[in-house]
């Protein structure tokens, strides 16, 4: 009898928990998935808009390295009036008073500068690609940060349900020792140890609770959320435990990482670039060859005709005044106080510079594989350990309920027996979130989309 209306209390509690969660799922504003979340994130992420800033500042820097191919061409006009005696450029005598104008066109183009153009060309490539590179760093460690933060709440979510069931079980228990106690049938030990477990699992739930809103919290500064913003979160379907792989290699693994890792291809992008700003710098020992070219005309007030003394029209003056040149010029470095030879020289140590964090690179990312593709297998033992920890512990609650119920076992061992059975729970609930987290940890370093299906 007792049996029966602690389990009808029980049911009738763990329905009302069932129908409140239900309640707060439907009044929910916002439904966030994985899949919106890590959009969201990679959408209104500033380091991530950042990167994509710097990315198109680099792409003018190759644009503007292509165009230094083509000739400059610059046009000009001035005027002026004079008062006083002056030479005049046009008659070429000294006239009291004047009024002038003068216009041309110039266009120079270098022929050689030492193959800097080129290179310079071929360093700026690199950059922008080492850009791209760094932004797709961003927006991967993003997903994994998110990807992180979205199990993390999700396992606290489960925990916060989990602590909410044992909350209401030991309610329960209570309930029904209070009804004993008044019988005569319990001492005031077995109705205050049953008060005991209740405290202790209401305080399970509330550090629940704020581990949740923690976890959803930090979910909303990756996405740049309003902190106030509702949201709650979709459970995506997990995969089978059986089916998640965790025979990985770790060189095997670091193997295919390197090749598709942003880090890496950053790295190796800034050493290129290091490398032709080298070439750039040595282009310094070289001649430079130009040509240059232009054409001009102008107007005097001062230029008369010499048979009737008057002023020559415009239009004449500018056929007459009109000229144009053609010119080549080469310049030889002899001297300039060792500033080429020290601008190669700190390129050289620039490049082996760039060498080292390449290798320093590869070096973080093998540890990383290695120290993931161990986790994993240590979470894999961790999870079947609590899983039979697990069932062992509510086997172990079932027997002692059963016992306590017909008075074989004191309220003690009932609580401890509880206690145990609610450990090993949360236990096997984070064990689970770990495994899976672990093994799409692995997923992403071989370049594979993060999904549950």
């Amino acid at each position: 009898m007792k049996s029966s209306r602690y389990y009808i209390k029980y049911i009738s509690s763990f329905a009302f928990l069932f129908l409140g969660f239900l309640s707060i799922h439907a009044n929910a504003q916002q439904v966030i998935t994985l899949r919106e979340a890590i959009d969201l994130a990679q959408k209104n992420n500033l380091q991530v808009k950042q990167a994509l800033f710097q990315a198109a500042l680099t792409e003018q820097d190759v644009k503007q390295a292509k165009m230094n191919f083509y000739p400059r061409v610059n046009a000009g006009v001035d005027g002026n009036l004079r008062w006083g005696k002056s030479f005049d450029q046009l008659t070429g005598g000294l006239t009291e008073s004047i009024t002038s104008l003068n216009g041309s066109v110039n266009a120079s183009v270098p022929i050689f500068q030492g193959f800097q153009r080129v290179n310079q060309v071929a360093a700026n490539k690199y950059l922008l690609l080492a850009d791209q590179s760094n932004k797709e760093r961003i927006q991967s460690d993003l997903v994994l940060a998110v990807v992180t933060t979205y199990l993390e709440a999700l396992t606290n979510q489960d925990l916060l349900t989990a602590g909410k069931q044992q909350l209401a079980l030991s309610q329960a228990q209570l309930e029904v020792e209070e009804i004993n106690f008044e019988v005569g049938n319990k001492t005031l030990a077995d109705l205050s140890q049953a008060k005991s477990q209740v405290a202790t699992d209401e305080l399970n739930v509330t550090s629940a609770q704020n581990a949740y809103e923690i976890s959803i919290l930090d979910l909303k500064q990756l996405m740049e959320l309003d902190p106030t913003t509702e949201i709650t979160l979709e459970q995506p379907p997990l995969p089978e435990f059986e089916n998640v792989t965790t025979a990985y290699s770790p060189e095997e693994v670091y193997a295919e990482a390197k090749s598709i890792y942003p880090e890496i291809k950053q790295a190796t992008y800034n050493t290129l670039a290091a490398e032709k700003n080298i070439d750039i710098v040595k282009g310094g020992y070289y001649p430079t060859l130009s040509l240059s070219g232009g054409l001009g005309s102008g107007y005097s007030s001062a230029d008369r005709d010499f048979t009737t003394g008057e002023e020559k029209p415009f239009h004449q003056q500018v056929d007459d005044n009109f000229s144009t040149f053609v010119g080549l010029s080469l310049s030889i470095p002899i001297f300039n106080n060792f500033q080429t030879r020290i601008a190669v020289k700190k390129a050289k140590i620039s490049y082996e510079n760039a060498l080292l964090g390449e290798q320093q690179a590869a070096n973080n990312l093998s540890k990383i594989i290695h120290q993931a593709v161990v986790d994993l297998r240590a979470a894999e033992k961790s999870y079947h350990s609590n899983e039979q920890a697990f069932e062992a512990s509510a086997q172990a609650f079932e027997v002692i309920k059963q016992r306590y119920d017909v008075g074989l076992a004191n309220s003690i061992e009932l609580n401890t027996s509880q206690t145990n059975m609610n450990k090993a729970e949360f236990d096997l609930i984070q064990a689970k979130y770990n495994l899976i987290f672990r093994s799409k940890v692995i997923d992403f370093y071989l370049g594979k989309p993060i999904t549950f299906n």
